[in-house]
């Protein structure tokens, strides 16, 4: 049976078996947690006011790294849009953790950053593990990212000739987790590319500038990192720029995940290597509220393991709702992604897909219904950006014709984003008829 279609167009753990997939998933235990609370008033670690002191596990007081206004271009790559003055970085406060341990992050803070250093030789170091518990925590940062990673171990390898779409991220130096029953909220922005100090004017001409800071993301991390979560744990991501960043790979097992960005909502970074796996969990993803933006963009692979994934390219660009550099492959789980380009999924993914290529742009919110041959419907969703090509695999899909209709309505169960069950529909318009 053909498994591609071109369409006419995660300390102390313990380990827990993931619902979605064999792959063991991280939940961290109650002792041995420093409790950080945030607050516009008094930042307290452990029922004490926090540090000043850099010397200390969690500290207060570090400088931003933000776009600073008035540099000519020397200074860095951005434009005024990407610049911020000093009053408005002064406004914010920097947590730093500069310990090995797990963290667990409660509180609300309106002008702040939370950044993990364990330390420049902690690359190399495995015990350098940072394990970031969010717990009904709510981050805000207008001037770079409200989460930035620095310096944690790195457990990939950045090599292109041993890259592939299998890497292991269980002991990764940095784990996002995710309270059990938390809702928490990240607004952040990012901080455009600034030059090495005394970078010349010729050093630009000759492309010879080289990079001293660059965050795309409102939640970067240079190193490899995982998100988990105890039950119902919820994230929700608006970004400025980017949603979340990795500077080599990430790995979701877990949690509900929604990304709000300007570009795109996740992007793994090191060409050809980096590697986005979902095992699973929820994983919403909408670019489209800037110029441009992928929903998922790898510069190495994507591989969708178990979960559930809506990943939505922006509507004015030429943009994929899953993009991946060296190939995705579909091996569990349901995902539909919509934008308007297609990027290869591989003949060599486990499961059944479709690729969409639809005559004609699908408006936002416009309502596609998928039936069997004897037009029984299977599924239905609405269009939450302007595309024209979608694609979308599910377990459930088998061989055999399908058809995808436009409607008016339908009456169903309604589960992120896609109807099943329908018992009725209302004004069908065919658009497409696929074969598998």
């Amino acid at each position: 049976m053909k498994k591609f279609l071109t369409v006419a167009v995660i300390l102390c753990i313990f380990i827990t078996e993931c619902k979605n997939s064999n792959i063991a998933i991280l939940e961290p235990q109650t002792e041995d947690i420093v409790s950080v609370v945030l607050s516009d008033e008094i930042i307290t670690v452990d029922g004490m006011e926090v540090s000043e002191n850099k010397e200390d596990a969690v500290y207060a007081g570090a400088d931003i790294i933000y776009y600073e206004e008035g540099k000519d271009k020397t200074y860095g790559e951005g434009e005024k849009k990407d610049a911020h003055s000093a009053q408005e970085a002064e406004e914010h406060t920097v947590l730093t953790i500069t310990q090995p341990g797990t963290y667990e992050v409660s509180g609300k803070i309106s002008h702040g950053q939370i950044a993990v250093d364990l330390g420049e030789d902690s690359r190399k170091d495995e015990d350098a593990v940072l394990n970031l518990i969010l717990n009904n925590a709510e981050i805000h940062c207008s001037v770079a990212p409200a989460i930035v990673v620095y310096n944690a171990y790195e457990c990939g390898n950045k090599s292109k000739k041993d890259a592939g779409p299998v890497v292991d991220t269980q002991d990764a130096g940095f784990q996002l987790i995710l309270a059990k029953d938390s809702e928490n909220l990240i607004y952040g922005s990012y901080v455009a590319t600034i030059y090495e100090d005394g970078t010349t004017q010729k050093d630009i001409k000759n492309k010879d500038a080289k990079k001293k800071y660059k965050f795309d993301a409102a939640i970067d991390s240079l190193v490899s990192f995982n998100i988990d979560s105890g039950e119902n744990g919820r994230l929700i991501v608006n970004a400025e720029n980017e949603g979340i960043s990795s500077g080599l790979h990430m790995t979701v097992n877990s949690g509900e995940i929604v990304i709000n960005a300007g570009d795109d909502s996740v992007n793994t970074n090191k060409d050809d290597v980096s590697v986005f796996t979902m095992n699973g969990g929820t994983f919403i993803c909408n670019s489209g509220f800037g110029d441009e933006g992928d929903g998922i963009d790898s510069n190495g692979y994507i591989v969708i393991n178990g979960g559930i994934i809506r990943a939505y390219a922006n509507p004015r660009s030429i943009d994929s709702g899953a993009d991946s550099d060296k190939g995705m492959y579909l091996n569990g789980g349901t995902l539909l992604a919509t934008g308007n380009m297609y990027d290869e999924v591989s003949e060599d993914s486990d499961q059944l897909f479709m690729v969409l290529d639809f005559n004609e742009k699908i408006k936002e919110d416009s309502l596609i219904m998928m039936t069997d041959s004897k037009e029984n419907p299977i599924m239905a969703f609405r269009a939450v950006n302007d595309f024209q090509v979608a694609v979308y695999s599910s377990p459930e899909l088998t061989g055999g014709e399908y058809y995808f209709y436009q409607v008016s309505s339908v009456i169903g169960d309604l589960e992120e984003d896609i109807y099943t069950n329908i018992s009725d529909y209302q004004d069908k318009k065919e658009l497409l008829q696929v074969s598998l």
